[in-house]
């Protein structure tokens, strides 16, 4: 299945049905009165938040919902039936834009979630609504409320406990792959990853899903590259791995323009808790292996880890070290207020 993080859709809900105008014809009955039923109500479009999704990948062959108007009113006091909702079903992760791409209407994050779009038109009231002491034979009726119109835009962020971050041939894509039951693309090219990757890892008896995006090169904010448009997928990650390739001249060089791409796409991704590993430690000597884990500590104010996962060096400590970032409550609910005491 293609993987489709974007999509803008045009939606409208129902029009109102009309109400009717109707008189009681009964025989030997003169006066039946008004009994003209009110039109049905226009039909919602509702966004719904469904399992077994992680793409929008529906949204590229279909882009217009309309929901069903309302039918009209009939005699004999009846209502017209309410019109069909039109449901949007998308992945959890989802962000509902307005037109303008910048006004958040929902955020879909969980199964079931679910928010009205656009709400149909109110159906017309018949002429048997309007009958009173001083009017019993009224010839009037409502005609049905329009509907709304808008567009909106659909975005995906996938949903992962830790993500995956480094330039492109760093060992993000064969490291999913070792650690999980994923199966990326993996070459010895850069950007073989070109869309998103999910995958879940276990370690002592947890799990956890991790998260691979393309590689970020630099300018990738400025549109270099792949760009940094997948760094949204792991905005909602509670750590980021960073790997840095040991193969290439200077790791610290590496880790730094990585920083300074992810500090320049922000939206907190700077701030998250990182956990940097020095990768294909398999294809170093020992005294490459040194010089290249002491450019990295320098760069990144702390030791690194050492990794190698097509040989299976550092795995188990860096997934160790995943599930101890995640398990930390974020410092928001750590300090919270504590409750005022009561007092009578």
């Amino acid at each position: 299945m293609k993987f489709l993080d974007e999509a803008k859709v045009h939606t409208r809900s129902g029009d109102g049905g009309s109400g009717c105008v109707a008189f009681r014809r009964e025989k030997f009955i003169e006066f039946g009165g008004p009994n003209g039923g009110d039109g049905g109500r226009g039909g919602d479009v509702i966004a719904l938040c469904v399992a077994g999704l992680n793409t929008l990948i529906d949204y590229r062959y279909q882009q217009h919902f309309k929901a069903k108007r309302g039918r009209n009113g009939m005699g004999r006091d009846r209502a017209g039936a309410n019109g069909e909702d039109a449901v949007l079903r998308v992945p959890a992760g989802t962000q509902i834009f307005d037109e303008d791409g910048e006004t958040l209407i929902a955020d879909l994050t969980q199964e079931g979630d679910r928010v009205v779009l656009a709400r149909g038109g109110n159906g017309g009231f018949g002429n048997a609504h309007f009958k009173s002491s001083t009017n019993r034979a009224p010839r009037r009726a409502n005609p049905g409320q329009p509907g709304e119109e808008r567009s909106i835009w659909l975005r995906l962020k996938l949903i992962a406990d830790a993500g995956l971050v480094g330039l492109p041939n760093a060992g993000k894509s064969t490291f999913l792959a070792t650690v999980t039951a994923a199966k990326p693309k993996i070459a010895d090219y850069p950007f073989t990853t070109i869309k998103p990757q999910l995958g879940v890892a276990r370690i002592d008896g947890r799990e956890f899903v991790l998260a691979d995006i393309p590689g970020l090169i630099e300018g990738a904010h400025e549109g270099a590259g792949l760009g940094d448009r997948f760094l949204g997928h792991v905005e909602r990650c509670r750590v980021l791995l960073h790997l840095v390739d040991g193969s290439s001249d200077d790791a610290g060089k590496a880790y730094r323009m990585l920083r300074r791409e992810v500090e320049a796409y922000g939206h907190g991704l700077a701030e998250k808790p990182e956990i940097v590993a020095l990768s294909k430690a398999d294809a170093l000597s020992p005294e490459v292996l040194e010089r290249q884990t002491a450019r990295l500590a320098r760069a990144a104010g702390s030791k690194p880890l050492v990794l190698s996962a097509v040989v299976g060096t550092g795995v188990q400590e860096v997934l160790r070290r995943i599930i101890a970032a995640i398990s930390v409550r974020p410092a928001s609910q750590d300090h919270r207020a504590p409750a005022a005491a009561w007092h009578p």
